[in-house]
């Protein structure tokens, strides 16, 4: 396949294994002809560029080979960039855009407040079409991909690719970042044992998930702790007595406890500060420090809080992250090959598989309670994982 054009993008937040995709793509392209242009900050790329201005063509857009890729895979990161850029809800404009010239609409936010936001689907259209990219391949999570979607409807030629450490995009077992993300979490959770068993404690960890517990669940899974998830409100009282007996059966009189950032307790919910993002996300205060607080007002228990949610995704990826990784991107140049398109590289019973791009709509996957979460003592469920694939769940 020669003279075809493939153009990649990350968007959203990173996560290790995004390099290891973006190299793959461009090793395997150079074996079957393709040129890779790397388009910079996400969807910002095609949105903000302006090809006529050689300073902003070279801030947006990287013509990408084995040389500049050769070394990429070893950090983490995104080599390309990224940010959270939705180029259907632009509520600012590029320099140089006409808001005459796109489709406008009034947004009202969670809190009530009005804006109006564009839709520059067309000029994200012609940029594409003026770089000759003949195949587009988007690697985000479940906002990223959203537009991913909206392009597919729009006639390009989009792959994608999942990533996040929620590991909640829908029609797919596992995304990128997920194993590396519950590694961190075990390893910073059984430093911290002895710390917290000096001082005889209750600590408090805090984990990515918003909409989903997958990374608060399977810490709790390999750490033997409790846990909290989005999808079901937990008992405060109850928490803390669990928490309490956990603590006065150790000899180092202690327990531990992971909830995910969404996480609630009956009563309560989670509070949010700062502007919504291009998808309409607030950042979440600390449902951590607000339970630490209800626990020394109980009970007069010292507590230690851990934020762990950056550091989950800083650093090179593990073995795991880099297999899925790199597996995916060349996944995807099979489907160039083969020149199908409107699909996503997926894990699926177990096994790789392309799915199609999941619908927006649905939002994001979730935790099956029922099946995965004990709800009478707050952990993971461990019973009943004959016949399941590898990581627990089904798509």
């Amino acid at each position: 396949m020669a003279n075809k054009r493939i153009g990649i993008l990350t968007g959203g937040g990173d996560v290790p294994g995004l390099n290891s995709v973006i190299k793959g793509v461009v090793y395997r392209g150079s074996e079957i002809g393709c040129d890779v242009i790397g388009i910079r900050r996400g969807w910002e790329g095609l949105t903000h560029v302006n090809l006529e201005d050689p300073s902003s063509r070279e801030r947006y857009i990287l013509p990408l080979n084995r040389d500049n890729t050769r070394t990429i895979d070893r950090t983490g990161g995104t080599f390309l960039h990224t940010t959270r850029t939705n180029p259907s809800q632009m509520k600012r404009l590029p320099p140089g855009l006409d808001p005459s010239n796109f489709p406008a609409k009034e947004k009202t936010a969670k809190d009530g407040t009005k804006s109006t936001v564009f839709d520059v689907t067309s000029q994200v259209l012609k940029n594409l079409g003026k770089l000759n990219v003949d195949y587009l391949i988007a690697i985000g999570g479940d906002d990223t991909l959203s537009y991913a979607a909206k392009l597919d409807k729009a006639g390009v030629k989009v792959l994608a690719i999942p990533k996040t450490m929620d590991n909640d995009v829908r029609n797919t077992e596992y995304c990128i970042g997920f194993s590396t993300a519950i590694t961190r979490a075990m390893d910073a959770i059984e430093r911290q044992r002895s710390t917290v068993g000096s001082h005889e404690r209750i600590g408090i960890f805090r984990v990515f998930g918003r909409d989903a517990g997958y990374t608060a669940l399977y810490t709790a899974y390999v750490t033997s702790i409790r846990c909290a998830i989005p999808e079901y409100k937990f008992n405060l009282d109850k928490m803390i007595e669990l928490l309490l007996t956990d603590k006065r059966s150790t000899h180092s009189n202690y327990s531990l406890f992971v909830l995910s950032e969404g996480a609630e307790w009956e009563g309560y919910q989670v509070r949010e500060y700062g502007e919504p993002d291009a998808f309409g996300h607030r950042k979440k205060m600390s449902v951590a420090e607000d339970f630490s607080d209800q626990v020394k007002r109980i009970t007069n228990e010292e507590t230690v809080v851990s934020d762990l949610t950056y550091d989950l995704r800083s650093g090179e990826a593990d073995f795991v992250d880099k297999m899925v990784a790199t597996t995916f991107g060349n996944m995807a140049l099979d489907c160039i090959l083969a020149n199908r398109f409107g699909y996503m590289m997926a894990i699926e019973n177990g096994c790789f598989a392309t799915v199609s791009i999941p619908d927006p709509a649905l939002g994001p996957r979730r935790v099956e309670v029922d099946t995965m979460y004990n709800t009478e003592r707050y952990r993971p469920n461990y019973a009943g994982k004959v016949g399941l694939p590898i990581f627990l769940t089904h798509a």
